[in-house]
């Protein structure tokens, strides 16, 4: 039990992580092959929305690695205080940063720019993401997750949210 929590737990974090690379590192490959590209990932709103994912991915494989790291200890706690006070920090500059793009959408779509399409699609991935770490668990990654999904027809709160949950009733 404990080794395969700690392998699923390092998946999580190496898989954001990875990720992340992966995503910086397409969005520049495209920018040095493709010249039709540079509109949709040069100008301003694109690039935040880009920049606003990856800034999320990071958190995301931050709070894995953290529970990784714990797990590896035998630690099957929530993370201390200071990691979740951090964590809910992170969560409120995430709610700034959302309130900032929708602006830029609607910008974007007032001025009908080109990158509107590609500029939402970015700022609704991240918004999953946000929605996925920060309130209820979007993936599911094992069968019997999926089964378990199912028979429950509900979606679970994600462990980000049950952790900042518990933090704020041992704080009152």
């Amino acid at each position: 039990m404990h080794q395969k929590l700690t392998k699923t737990l390092f998946k999580l974090f190496t898989g954001e992580l990875t990720a992340t690379i992966m995503f910086g590192g397409v969005w520049l490959l495209f920018l040095r092959m493709y010249e039709w590209a540079n509109p949709y990932l040069t100008s301003f709103p694109p690039l935040y929305a880009f920049l606003f994912l990856e800034f999320l991915l990071l958190q995301g494989s931050y709070y894995w690695y953290l529970k990784w790291r714990q797990a590896k200890h035998r630690d099957f706690t929530i993370l201390p205080d200071y990691h979740l006070k951090f964590f809910r920090i992170l969560k409120r500059v995430n709610l700034f940063l959302i309130g900032a793009g929708f602006v830029l959408l609607i910008y974007e779509s007032i001025n009908h720019s080109k990158a509107y399409y590609w500029t939402l699609f970015l700022y609704l991935f991240a918004l999953a993401e946000y929605i996925n770490y920060y309130y209820i668990r979007l993936s599911y990654q094992s069968v019997d997750e999926m089964k378990d999904f199912l028979r429950h027809r509900k979606l679970r709160r994600s462990k980000l949210a049950e952790e900042l949950k518990q933090l704020k009733a041992i704080s009152q």
